[in-house]
């Protein structure tokens, strides 16, 4: 069976520019998941299931706002409250995949196309370490439309790393997930671009066999991206980079 979602293989970079340089890189692998097809995907492919623990698998509670929302279903509420009009006729999640009953998402994507394959808005859905989670929905310009990039900003609502401020403002610049898949993401304060994120990426067929392969390849990866932000913090505490307290979603 031809399945549209697929995966994909690539790298994550940060850069801080002040005020200490810090930069870190490492190598991942995402799903990005036509989310009409996930019983389908689950049933085709022995290592992965939906909504059940397996090696590698996919629960709608890791996204969302409730647990009795179906997910085409919140990302169809969360357009109507963002004033975009138009409804998705098909619905692509960019995301990690539970490993071993496992999964911490920094950065999901729904990308919302129309009948013609074209993505009019992006959720871009956030999760921090504390448990929270903040969508960032967004239209996808007439101005970008025209070009093989998505750009898109959008002013800091959800309290990410205690090293950097809210007063900030986001600009994310992407593509529709093809034979490559691009997010780079710049995050400013008044003085200008403080850390420039991305993640690039080739895309390898949704199969069984080489599922298994990147579970070997990156065993535990969630676990480690956990591990890396915590272990990352550190580096920039000694380093002498200012913190600020967590403020809790919500909170003025």
């Amino acid at each position: 069976m031809n399945f549209k979602s697929s995966l994909y293989v690539g790298q994550v970079y940060h850069r801080r520019r002040r005020p200490k340089e810090h930069v870190l890189k490492y190598s991942v692998f995402t799903l990005l998941l036509d989310l009409s097809e996930l019983k389908a995907l689950a049933s085709s492919m022995w290592l992965f299931s939906y909504n059940r623990f397996n090696l590698l698998g996919f629960h709608d509670k890791d996204f969302g706002e409730h647990q009795e929302e179906s997910l085409p279903g919140y990302v169809a509420r969360k357009l109507r409250e963002a004033e975009i009009k138009q409804q998705p006729s098909r619905i692509l999640l960019s995301c990690y995949p539970r490993m071993l009953g496992f999964v911490f998402n920094p950065l999901s994507l729904f990308y919302c196309l129309d009948e013609q394959g074209r993505c009019f808005a992006v959720v871009h859905e956030v999760h921090n370490t504390f448990g929270e989670r903040h969508a960032y929905v967004l239209p996808v310009t007439n101005e970008s439309d025209q070009t093989d990039w998505i750009n898109q900003s959008a002013d800091k609502e959800l309290f990410v790393s205690p090293f950097a401020d809210m007063n900030m403002q986001y600009q994310f610049r992407l593509n529709v997930p093809a034979e490559r898949q691009v997010i780079v993401i710049k995050a400013s304060d008044e003085q200008g671009v403080l850390i420039t994120a991305s993640y690039a990426a080739k895309q390898e067929t949704l199969c069984a066999s080489r599922l298994l392969k990147l579970f070997i390849m990156f065993p535990f990866q969630s676990a480690k991206v956990v591990a890396g932000i915590h272990w990352e913090a550190l580096r920039l505490y000694i380093k002498g980079v200012p913190w600020f307290k967590h403020q809790p979603k919500g909170s003025s």
